[in-house]
């Protein structure tokens, strides 16, 4: 059987309104049939605090502490809650709705994109597996989810290890063509990440914080030696080519390339009616 060879971008750290157009570019790209199947690797500079598109800025998050921290800021095309993006390998993977490889359904298709994922953490020797909510409460947390925190949320077919969420994803579906993008935690600063976002009160933050220690962990904190950025690449280069049986042929992005991201950039990721229009 023939493998069929996807493109791999690694556009290592860039701004957030950067990061989020060159997804944005990867899609429209696909949709015109200019380049296969994507997938791309990235991170950020400065650490970011990304919401979902549906999510209230003024109403859940707290802008004073993100201004404190000198985090960045932007608003995802995709769905889903706040994610603050910092020590961590972020992905994203641009494919055709009909493609053969993806089912109808977005929750089948992220189940098939998350393969690759799932082969990756195990290729870092960890026993990560598929998860689904099995209770009506965790099932009504996915069309109302109680908190802005993305790892604090439920979600089909997520990925746990010893019972604890390791990857948080969101997908938007545009031009017929998939976009699933999302963050694999190196290491996670809860006092950072619960400061971010606004709550009836205190104890309610503390009790929300306690909570999430017991739904999420990072692999530093999982693993005897930590894992480095380049290794977290290597293992997950190699746990999409394994978990969706293709090949990845590096990509450098060309100087016209470059100019179209920009321009999406500029119109939409750094604009504040883009990021503070909910």
């Amino acid at each position: 059987m023939t493998i069929e060879t996807w493109r791999y971008i690694d556009s290592g750290n860039s701004s957030p309104s950067y990061n989020m157009a060159l997804d944005e570019a990867l899609l429209d790209w696909h949709s015109e049939g200019k380049i296969p199947p994507t997938i791309r690797f990235y991170g950020w500079d400065p650490a970011t605090l990304s919401i979902g598109y549906f999510q209230n800025v003024h109403k859940e998050i707290n802008l004073d502490e993100v201004k404190k921290h000198g985090l960045g800021f932007v608003r995802r095309p995709t769905g889903g809650r706040g994610v603050l993006h910092e020590h961590e390998l972020t992905y994203s993977v641009i494919v055709s709705e009909n493609h053969p490889k993806m089912p109808p359904t977005v929750t089948e298709a992220y189940r098939v994109i998350s393969e690759g994922i799932l082969k990756g953490f195990q290729t870092l020797g960890l026993d990560a597996y598929f998860s689904i909510p099995k209770t009506a409460e965790e099932r009504n947390d996915l069309k109302n989810p109680r908190s802005a925190v993305c790892f604090d949320a439920s979600s089909w077919y997520e990925l746990v290890v010893e019972g604890r969420k390791v990857a948080g994803s969101a997908q938007t579906r545009q031009k017929g063509v998939i976009l699933q993008h999302g963050s694999i935690l190196l290491e996670i600063d809860e006092d950072k990440l619960f400061s971010l976002f606004h709550y009836s009160s205190d104890r309610v933050k503390e009790r929300m914080k306690n909570a999430f220690r017991k739904k999420a962990v990072a692999i530093n904190d999982m693993v005897d030696q930590p894992v480095k950025i380049d290794e977290a690449k290597t293992a997950f280069f190699q746990g999409f080519e394994e978990g969706l049986s293709i090949k990845l042929e590096p990509h450098e992005l060309t100087t016209e390339e470059r100019s179209y991201v920009e321009q999406i950039m500029h119109n939409r990721y750094s604009t504040d009616e883009w990021n503070f229009k909910r």
